[in-house]
């Protein structure tokens, strides 16, 4: 048992890899003969790749990697051991590092992804802290680059194909493997709200079907993960070169995972597509993330361009991208939550459910809250916030470590956001879309007055969250929708209203701005719905915090009964 963090001890060793070289490492006798679990990195510094891995069987396991036909093009190896590592500390220190070393980017990790399960087990957060250790020794002997904060926020490790899964990632994956391997010509449809994980399903299934399965060693995979395995390998005796592809309706999130497949080993930004995209070819299976934003023919800025793929696929002007998916392909894997449908050029939920109704479509269910500190109970709460269906003074007070406070000063709010920007980095300002884009043409100009601040819609589309002035511009629904950020500081704007005496959020057309998101609307519960998604969408963005600020009277009275104001804080913490 360890008790004392100070006195844990252990060491990296750097050998030659190969044959020689294991004489000196099974000298290290307590590897050997009590066959004591250890973490290798293997790396190749000239070809810049790298293997990571461990075993309780050190020697045997890598005599098996001089023998394989692309591990044996490594040539060196860093040997991570202690007297106090368990078999469930080193299976987690290779995860981290695997999931570190994909976002480091100073080496492509040649490592399948299968095995990669976010476990518990006894003082794992102690280990945790001696993983900061062991990363700060790699940065020294420069293996590794980047601080962990810093690689925490980036892209590449948001949305690796190394994230850990929670088993009910897991279960998830399994459903749909059992499915792909048994079943012919099907559509699977994948539902979860906001922050349920179902971008990382999506990532995770595309690179577990694109990789080579001789990398596994599969004497070292747990049963769930050799089931993984072999559900891989029917699939593969079924399409042994199947034609696969991420279909990502928005262009900056479409952008943004473009850039972290071109990072991974044995993935390529061609296996990210537009719905566009399908036309191009001939599918075995289509995984379509953010499935809700396909779109209709309605409110779109190239209706030719519409057409002529409509026509190419011999449909009429009512066919939809759902519709080009379906014709393209075999198989199809729908990542769906119509609560996040936000614009009258998504196609609506009941065309969806008329798919989901037919016998040959399977829907498996993601559950666990993986985005927001405040969890499942946050979401539900939002969703009862903006439906007005809590009890009157009911506040969201059930997880003190996530940060949901209301200001009333909007000069307060953006100085709190700068202090966690400062901190954690990627806190932003974002609002509903309730003033023009004055700025898009002329730069000089701002678009939002509110109090005394003045501030700019976005300056860029794509990646903007990432962008150089993005903590001082304001993100809009089309900017983050689809992005984790650590704060969000969400602005309501006067598009958006409070009647107390029926207890509704009411919608001001007038204050709308998006002129696609409106246009052709004769019913202004439709344009609600479409405002109340963007608003619970941009709730969800913050994984450790939600600032709030409204610009309506009425909607600040009601959403001071229900969400705790930032200056009366420390009475309740």
């Amino acid at each position: 048992m360890i008790e004392n963090f100070d006195v844990f001890d252990f060491d990296i060793k750097t050998h030659n890899f190969d044959s020689s070289s294991l004489i000196s490492i099974a000298s290290e006798n307590f590897l050997v003969t009590d066959f004591w679990p250890s973490i290798y990195i293997l790396i190749n510094d000239r070809i810049k790749e790298v293997y990571i891995g461990e075993s309780a069987n050190i020697i045997t396991r890598f005599k098996n990697h001089l023998n394989h036909k692309v591990k044996k093009n490594l040539n060196s190896v860093y040997l991570i051991t202690s007297k106090s590592f368990n078999k469930s500390a080193t299976l987690d220190i290779e995860s981290n590092l695997i999931k570190y070393f994909d976002a480091d980017k100073k080496y492509k990790l040649i490592n399948g992804n299968a095995g990669l399960i976010n476990q518990n087990y006894y003082q794992k957060t102690l280990y945790g802290k001696i993983f900061l250790d062991i990363w700060k020794k790699l940065q020294a002997s420069s293996v590794a680059i980047d601080e962990l904060k810093k690689l925490d926020n980036t892209d590449y490790f948001k949305y690796s194909p190394y994230k850990s899964l929670t088993f009910d990632q897991l279960e998830s994956v399994t459903k749909i493997l059992e499915l792909l391997t048994t079943k012919n010509n099907q559509s699977i449809f994948i539902k979860g709200s906001a922050g349920t994980g179902k971008t990382i399903v999506a990532v995770y299934l595309m690179k577990l079907l694109l990789t080579d399965i001789e990398i596994y060693d599969e004497e070292s995979l747990d049963g769930d993960s050799l089931y993984l395995i072999e559900l891989v390998k029917k699939y593969k005796e079924k399409h042994p070169n199947p034609k696969i592809a991420l279909v990502v309706p928005m262009t900056s999130l479409r952008g943004t995972l473009k850039k972290v497949f071109k990072s991974v080993k044995g993935l390529s930004t061609k296996n990210v597509i537009g719905p566009s995209g399908v036309l191009k070819s001939e599918y075995d299976l289509l995984l379509v993330d953010e499935s809700h934003r396909l779109r209709r023919r309605k409110n779109i800025t190239n209706y030719k361009s519409f057409d002529k793929n409509n026509n190419l696929l011999g449909l009429d002007q009512n066919g939809t991208e759902l519709d080009w998916i379906l014709r393209k392909s075999s198989n199809q894997i729908f990542f769906y939550d119509p609560l996040q449908s936000i614009r009258p050029s998504d196609i609506p939920q009941e065309i969806f459910q008329k798919l989901i109704d037919k016998p040959h479509v399977s829907t498996v269910k993601l559950k666990s809250q993986l985005r927001v500190i405040g969890g499942v109970d946050y979401i539900n709460f939002i969703d009862d916030l903006l439906e007005c269906n809590l009890e009157r003074k009911e506040l969201f007070l059930k997880n003190n470590l996530y940060e949901f406070y209301l200001f009333d000063d909007l000069s307060q709010m953006i100085n709190e956001l700068q202090k966690r920007e400062d901190e954690f980095q990627q806190a932003r300002l974002v609002a509903g879309y309730a003033w023009k884009w004055k700025s898009k043409k002329k730069s000089n100009v701002y678009d939002i007055h509110i109090q005394d601040i003045k501030l700019k819609w976005n300056s860029v589309n794509s990646d903007w969250i990432n962008s150089k002035n993005a903590f001082f511009e304001v993100g809009c629904i089309h900017t983050t929708q689809g992005y984790d950020l650590n704060y969000t500081g969400v602005i309501f704007g006067n598009e958006i209203s409070y009647n107390p005496d029926t207890n509704e959020i009411v919608i001001n057309k007038d204050n709308y701005f998006d002129r696609n998101g409106k246009s052709g609307i004769v019913d202004v519960k439709e344009l609600k719905n479409y405002i109340l998604n963007i608003y619970k969408t941009l709730m969800y963005r913050g994984m450790r915090g939600t600032f709030v600020y409204a610009c309506d009277e009425n909607l600040r009275r009601y959403l001071e009964e229900h969400i705790l104001s930032y200056k009366f804080r420390e009475a309740f913490y």
